[in-house]
């Protein structure tokens, strides 16, 4: 049987909530972020559901100061 439990720092893409955990920042915020930044490629659109790339989105938080 496959293990599909895959730890957070190794997934690809994370879901809101895994996003929230992992860097430390609240949902709600990542969400007003999502929105602010639609089109940005570290966003995924699953259906309705907005997942994070996890490793662009640790890029862009490289960069910044502030989000």
């Amino acid at each position: 049987m496959i293990d599909i439990n895959v730890p957070i720092s190794e997934k690809y893409m994370l879901t809101m909530k895994e996003a929230s955990v992992y860097f430390g920042i609240g949902e709600n915020k990542l969400r007003r972020f999502a929105e602010e930044s639609k089109n940005a490629k570290w966003l995924f659109m699953n259906g309705n559901r907005i997942q994070i790339k996890r490793k662009q989105f640790e890029k862009i938080l490289d960069e910044v100061d502030t989000i």
